[in-house]
């Protein structure tokens, strides 16, 4: 019978010891299967077993498909200035980013390309939104103030000539007629010296004014550096919203600004094919898109001040934020989104 005790002893060790690895296992396994440690951020078990934090959290901050859980938060202030073109796309990503980040306050002024780089070169503002290109002047004294920046192309526009819905005569506009218009010392003063069998009816002339890039863009392509007009037949502002009133309220009126004022306002307005040599062309998305809208067609840009997207996270995020989402907004205030490929490029721009 003590025989019987001493081998029955072992066996009964022996059997609970597999008992308890076969558990060990099963916990194993509940914990992902990596031979009893959880996988987190970095490979490692949890330092606190009984914490009641969700396993998202104790991962190092990421959801299962390793996205981050919570958008980080941020605070701060950021001022835009510049084209009145370009303010129907960065107030709209200013709408959208607001949801996202509500205690960074991003607030958008338009006192024109010119006003925007102004500000921008003089340490003002870290935004600036342009309609053109940065001149060799304003980017001389970007660089006389210490201050270097990064250009992104955000949309397409094309530059739309509009008339008073109740003009019943213009079908079209060449370049020439165009400029004769509005080229500055012009003795054009009816539609009538525009082009015979036109009526007798004075013109009008609204323009955006002096710090425009669109006033400058219009003075390049289809004035050729001549200047626009400035006599007692032509109206000027920097509020795009004033033109179209201007327009709208005038028979013999005619105007230009960007192709979102016009899809706004269409109701009101007659917007004018124009012939850039291969025929009538009238600004639409896919005209504007692919230049056939010739030569009005155009990028639109914003600029960025490279301290303030390395020094404030509040401007790098909303750039970001911008660049990610200004394509699909695009369509939504009335210009044309830029390829996939050519904003991937873009938002590579900002990490560099």
């Amino acid at each position: 019978m003590s025989k019987m005790r001493k081998g029955f002893l072992p066996l009964l060790i022996a059997a609970v010891m597999v008992f308890a690895a076969a558990c060990g296992s099963g916990s194993n396994e509940s914990n992902g299967g990596n031979g009893g440690t959880m996988s987190g951020a970095g490979g490692s078990a949890r330092a606190n077993p009984s914490s009641d934090a969700p396993a998202d959290e104790t991962n190092g901050g990421q959801n299962s498909s390793g996205a981050d859980a919570k958008t980080q938060k941020l605070s701060g202030s950021i001022e835009i200035d510049g084209s009145s073109t370009v303010y129907p796309l960065t107030e709209a990503a200013a709408e959208e980013y607001a949801k996202e980040q509500p205690d960074v306050r991003v607030t958008v002024g338009v006192s024109g390309t010119g006003g925007g780089f102004g500000r921008f070169c003089a340490g003002e503002i870290p935004i600036a939104d342009a309609s053109r290109p940065i001149k060799d002047t304003e980017a001389q004294k970007c660089a006389e103030a210490g201050i270097a920046y990064t250009e992104l192309s955000v949309a397409y526009d094309g530059l739309s000539v509009v008339v008073s819905k109740d003009n019943d005569w213009v079908d079209h506009l060449t370049i020439e007629e165009l400029n004769n218009i509005f080229v500055q010392g012009s003795a054009v003063k009816t539609w009538a010296d525009v082009r015979e069998g036109w009526p007798a009816e004075e013109i009008k002339m609204f323009s955006p004014g002096a710090d425009s890039g669109t006033y400058d863009y219009f003075n390049e392509a289809i004035l050729e550096k001549a200047g626009i007009r400035s006599d007692g037949q032509i109206s000027f502002s920097e509020d795009d919203n004033t033109l179209v009133q201007g327009v709208a309220g005038n028979k013999g009126g005619i105007g230009y600004f960007g192709y979102a004022y016009y899809e706004e306002n269409a109701d009101k307005l007659k917007v004018v094919p124009i012939d850039g040599g291969s025929g009538p062309v009238a600004p639409t998305p896919d005209t504007i898109k692919d230049g056939s809208y010739s030569p009005l067609s155009r990028p639109l840009f914003i600029y960025v001040n490279n301290k303030a997207l390395a020094e404030r996270p509040e401007v790098k995020d909303f750039v970001r934020f911008y660049i990610g989402n200004i394509g699909g907004m695009a369509k939504d205030v009335g210009y044309v989104p830029l390829p996939d490929e050519k904003y991937a490029e873009e938002a590579a721009k900002i990490e560099a």
